[in-house]
């Protein structure tokens, strides 16, 4: 199999509120400097390579690897890792800074709304106008036009001026183009994310049939992991414009969940932190598994437990847990009370350290950002403290491609109730 894209140490610096160094004679230099591989002269001396300035950052550090003809890659990583930036440059919208891409055939993108699209044409003139712009003759195009126009779902709009199209129909044609004409290799961005759940699952599916039966390549760039793992076949991981990993498979997908920087899975206490009251001193939560074992990523499918370590420092104390559940707008989504004991109060202990655990079923929390407080109280409620956002975790999709649905879910939990369908008599 033939290799369709190669990058070798690809980066790229954007300046920021910098357009040139002010003289030509300058510019001249450092473009020179780049072709043949030589030190900047204008480069600040001392300045560390890849190093963020103040008015200079890097989008993309030295990124390298080869994508095969008819490979389906996804690229995943969180906001500003450098995922559109890598695109734009597969695109040839924008040049590397440093490195080399070859890419062997034509290149159709579907980067952002609109793009690729004259707002004073037509639907049906900016089809054209994409064809010519990938090399077809007008011919070729019109042999295509039906097939289009169809898979579009917009033929009562076709002959009016893209400006007066929603973001919707603008995503329609403008997949139905990049998919139907002459293109060897795909782009898509998050864009897809624009149209409604019927369109995303029809996309994707043709998205996998171009690559299989036509042999393209295609290059999908979502942060719906559920997607990703539905249609491509590798996976590349981008962290703060760095290559974390490339590989066939799924495993990176994982990697990326299991290093989310925004979660905190477990809080710790010394004893002179520890929230305490006058006979009940808490030393650890965790969200755990069955085992125990401390978790590092929470799918949506996932069972897990949050376990409480606590010491009761007198014989029969009465201690209760609660632990809020809150969404990131501030929300309560919901609270459980850990007493089982048949009565408000519970049952009093002896001292000495225990763990509390409380079960969370899979198929409860939603794919959003939760935070977690705990309430601890003694003495008949007569004695209370609150600790608050002492876990914070985002639950991601964990691959699931949810029966083909592709767009987002509403609700802030996402119980999964039996459900029962039967023909009226």
């Amino acid at each position: 199999m033939s290799t369709a894209i190669s990058m070798e140490h690809v980066s790229k610096e954007y300046r920021l509120g910098v357009i040139n160094h002010g003289m030509l004679y300058k510019d001249i230099q450092s473009k020179l400097a780049r072709v043949l591989g030589r030190p900047d002269p204008n480069e600040k001396i001392g300045a560390l390579h890849y190093e963020d300035a103040p008015d200079r950052f890097w989008a993309l550090k030295d990124v390298s690897f080869d994508i095969e003809q008819g490979d389906r890659v996804g690229i995943i990583g969180r906001n500003g890792a450098g995922k559109s930036t890598l695109l734009k440059i597969l695109s040839r919208i924008t040049a590397p800074t440093e490195g080399r891409i070859r890419i062997r055939g034509r290149v159709a993108s579907l980067l952002e709304v609109g793009t690729g699209f004259h707002p004073e044409l037509t639907g049906r003139e900016n089809i054209f106008l994409n064809g010519a712009i990938l090399g077809m003759k007008r011919q070729q195009v019109a042999r295509r036009l039906d097939e289009i126009i169809a898979f579009s779902e917009i033929e009562k709009f076709i002959d009016t001026p893209v400006k007066r199209y929603s973001s919707g129909m603008y995503v329609r044609l403008a997949f139905a183009v990049a998919a139907h004409l002459d293109s060897d290799i795909l782009l898509a961005d998050e864009v897809l994310a624009v149209g409604d759940a019927s369109f995303q699952k029809k996309s994707l599916g043709k998205l996998e049939d171009v690559s299989k039966n036509q042999g393209k390549t295609v290059i999908f760039v979502s942060h719906n992991l559920g997607a990703v793992k539905g249609l491509c076949t590798s996976i590349a991981l981008l962290r703060s414009g760095e290559l974390v990993g490339y590989s066939r498979g799924h495993s990176l997908i994982a990697t990326y969940l299991q290093n989310s920087t925004n979660d905190k899975l477990f809080t710790e206490w010394t004893e002179t932190e520890a929230p305490r009251t006058s006979y009940c001193r808490v030393s650890r939560i965790a969200a755990v598994d069955a085992a125990g074992k401390d978790l590092r990523a929470i799918g949506v499918g996932d069972p897990f437990y949050i376990e409480t370590s606590f010491e009761v420092s007198k014989d029969h104390t009465v201690v209760g847990l609660t632990l809020l559940f809150i969404d990131d707008e501030g929300r309560i989504v919901f609270s459980t009370m850990g007493n089982t004991a048949g009565n408000l109060f519970g049952t009093p202990l002896s001292a000495g350290p225990y763990r509390s655990r409380c079960a969370i079923p899979g198929d409860l929390l939603n794919a959003i950002t939760y935070r977690v407080s705990l309430i601890v109280y003694t003495s008949n409620f007569a004695e209370s403290l609150q600790a608050d956002d002492i876990l914070a975790f985002d639950v991601g999709e964990g691959g699931t491609v949810r029966h083909g649905f592709w767009g987002e879910i509403k609700g802030v939990l996402r119980p999964s109730f039996e459900w029962t369908m039967r023909k009226a008599e």
